[in-house]
């Protein structure tokens, strides 16, 4: 059984890197590993080796393709199929007392394949979920509706970071209408630099520790 938490999106672009780096700072004492099980746009962006930046923890790497689409046709432009067995082989072979920050792909309903979508492979690795979703305006209906899809298939909720400007009534909204913590309110860092990344983390992230019981 795999242990750690899983961070997805509300959308793409959202912050989801940076959260999962806030976390393995912030829980660095638990000797945090990073997993990124499919990523795209490699000759765009580089999540894992982004991480390795921002946190400087051990990373490792899943399948990995060109083309800054989803996960199922960058795929099917590589002349390959992802499925979730393919996904999770690594992880068979892993010491079962490691835990681990594994960071999806766009959001919850990201397609993998014809048949499986992201929240398939977050169902099959059984981890709690942060939800990285934007502070601004909209993110209430995208963030409910992603605790919406999450609920509707038993998944376990951790929280909520809300990244960008600090918006008090959208907070409220998401912790009253979703029924869930929001762990952290995250600055958009500039420039985005490890100290920056460590600092807020260590000062802001999770203060009442609720994730420690998912990480113990």
């Amino acid at each position: 059984m795999l242990r750690g938490l899983f961070v997805t999106g509300t959308d793409t672009d959202v912050g989801k890197t940076v959260a999962a780096a806030a976390l393995l700072h912030r829980y660095r004492d638990r000797a945090l590993r990073y997993w990124k099980p499919v990523q795209t746009g490699i000759e765009q962006d580089d999540d894992a080796r982004e991480v390795r930046r921002l946190a400087g923890c051990p990373v490792t790497e899943g399948l990995r393709f060109r083309g800054a689409v989803s996960p199922h046709l960058a795929a099917k432009w590589a002349g390959e199929t992802i499925t979730i067995d393919r996904l999770c082989a690594p992880a068979l072979t892993w010491p079962p007392e490691t835990r681990w920050i594994v960071e999806g792909a766009g959001g919850v309903l990201v397609p993998l394949n014809d048949r499986d979508l992201m929240i398939d492979l977050i169902r099959v690795l059984d981890l709690p979920v942060v939800i990285a979703a934007r502070s601004a305006l909209g993110t209430i209906n995208h963030t409910l509706l992603t605790l919406e899809a999450l609920r509707a298939r038993s998944l376990r909720v951790a929280g909520v970071i809300l990244i960008g400007e600090p918006d008090a009534g959208n907070r409220a909204a998401i912790e009253r209408y979703g029924a869930v913590a929001v762990l952290g309110e995250m600055p958009v860092f500039r420039p985005l630099q490890p100290p920056a990344v460590a600092d807020w983390a260590a000062a802001a992230l999770d203060a009442d520790a609720r994730l420690a019981e998912f990480l113990a």
